[in-house]
């Protein structure tokens, strides 16, 4: 049984697993994470539920995948109808609070926080509609995805950026307005905006990573990558062109980079206010990332595809009780943070009943175990779903009405070599969909995903309504301008950044 501690939760978006110091990267600098992995224990097999922020947040947040909560893309999203761990935790007395982005549906809904602080939910409460409309095969093209990475990668600054340093601020205040609180232990959320794009970073960050020191992904040109219909597709929505310049493709490398810095400097002021107030013996910290990034790997930028760039997340813990510099190879999942996060601040260890997650305490004290990896997507730019399903360093994805493919991790980390089509390993990717088969009906599933956004674009005023409505290039900050495109051009006046309720 694990004794009950507080716990300092940290969330960004968009970072992939492998960009981090203490996950083996040459250049990145992250020493507050490395330091965090060197007193604690670092995942390194751990993949969100699905490669898009909304529904891998409301998997992180209920421990179940998008088939089995029906949360299936940044439109139809979290809105506190299935219990949260928050909710768990808070109705066992336990003060929950976040300070940050949650991209949920609203914080008019109850979704299971004591108190939410400058929250980022999804704008108006109706988020990115635009993307229904691949259920109805009328999908637009998302204009001004390829300029935010080709054209706004660099020095600058964003609003985004402003807005980690407003929740860093926060999170020092409450720590310090909190530190000498009674009652049972209590759960901060610190949730980030960034590393998402635009990878926009001051000066002082940009040059930390030199283009010339920069290597290139081994499959970004065309005839160098493999060709699948399900991925033409996804840069045809995306609006991506063929990826070309190697000079380009370094600075949208290094502005990634320097934001992931930027993260890990936030958080070093965090943990910093945690040990002036002397709440860290006391105090457990968690960080992940809602899901990945490509930056360019696969010819593509972005995450919203079964690749590991998009799915891998970094997952580390430290503090009380947690081994110090042990490292987990065991297959883990947003989904096991329910059950994990319960136990470490209420003790309990829970019987998950219908939810697919494990707690991941016993991993983490040496008893690793063999599991699946499964993910799923059903959202912009596909036509049909898609899902992922590993054992071991074999890894199929299935795409529903398209060839699937199969990849060795172990040789073949870049996934370039797809091995379906080779009659010695065409048995393996058949046994795999054979146990994909046994978690849901992926047939089933992708057609009740279309039937709920065939629904949510009636509920919206129709196809043209929706049309009409424009991409969102990304979900602005509380209190900035929503960036709106539709044919390359904005659409009327920018609209202003909604928590989708009220901002504390």
């Amino acid at each position: 049984m694990v004794e009950p501690r507080n716990l300092v939760f940290f969330l960004s978006d968009n970072h992939t697993r492998d960009v981090a110091g203490c996950y083996g990267h040459p250049l990145v600098r992250t020493p507050n994470l490395d330091r965090l992995a060197e007193e604690g224990v670092r995942f390194d097999n751990a993949s969100c539920a699905s490669p898009l922020c909304c529904p891998a947040r409301a998997s992180l947040a209920t421990g179940l995948y998008p088939h089995q909560t029906g949360y299936w893309d940044n439109a139809i999203v979290y809105d506190g109808k299935i219990e949260s761990w928050m909710h768990r935790l808070r109705a066992q007395g336990h003060r929950v609070v976040s300070i940050g982005k949650l991209h949920f549906r609203s914080t008019d809904d109850d979704n299971g926080f004591s108190e939410e602080i400058v929250p980022m939910h999804i704008l108006e409460g109706r988020g990115g509609v635009s993307m229904l409309l691949r259920s109805s095969g009328d999908e637009p093209v998302a204009e001004g995805q390829w300029g935010l990475y080709t054209e706004r990668s660099g020095i600058g600054d964003t609003r985004y950026q402003d807005y980690d340093r407003d929740i860093t601020k926060r999170a020092i205040a409450w720590l310090h307005e909190n530190q000498h609180r009674d009652g049972p232990p209590w759960v901060l959320l610190v949730a980030y905006a960034s590393p998402h794009p635009p990878f926009q970073v001051p000066e002082r960050l940009f040059r930390l990573y030199p283009p010339n020191e920069i290597d290139l992904p081994p499959d970004f040109r065309p005839g160098d990558r493999p060709e699948h219909p399900a991925v033409q597709h996804l840069r045809q929505v995306m609006g991506t062109k063929e990826i070309t310049d190697a000079e380009v493709l370094r600075r949208v490398a290094a502005g990634y980079f320097g934001l992931i810095t930027h993260v890990d400097e936030q958080i070093g002021e965090v943990l910093g206010a945690l040990a002036d107030t002397r709440l860290r013996d006391d105090t457990r910290v968690l960080y992940t990332s809602d899901h990945g990034e490509l930056f360019g790997a696969h010819g593509l930028f972005g995450k919203s595809n079964m690749y590991e760039g998009a799915l891998g997340v970094p997952l580390i813990m430290s503090g009380p009780e947690v081994p110090r510099g042990r490292v987990v190879r065991q297959i883990a999942s947003h989904v096991d943070l329910f059950a994990t996060v319960v136990e470490a601040v209420s003790g309990q260890t829970l019987d998950n009943g219908a939810r697919s997650g494990v707690s991941l305490w016993p991993a983490m004290h040496g008893d690793e175990r063999q599991r699946l990896g499964f993910a799923e997507y059903h959202a912009t730019g596909t036509q049909s779903a898609s899902f992922a399903l590993r054992e071991g360093a074999m890894k199929l994805i299935y795409h529903v009405g398209m060839p699937s493919q199969l990849f060795d991790l172990e040789k073949d980390p870049a996934e370039i070599h797809d091995l379906m089509g080779q009659s010695a390993s065409r048995s393996i990717g058949l046994a795999l969909e054979a146990k994909l088969r046994e978690i849901c009906d992926p047939e089933e599933v992708d057609a009740r995903a279309k039937r709920d956004q065939a629904a949510k674009i009636a509920f919206w005023g129709g196809k043209d309504a929706v049309a009409q409505s424009g991409s969102l290039v990304f979900t602005p900050p509380p209190g900035a301008a929503a960036e709106i495109k539709s044919d390359g051009r904005h659409t009327g006046e920018p609209r202003s950044g909604s928590s989708g309720g009220r901002v504390t």
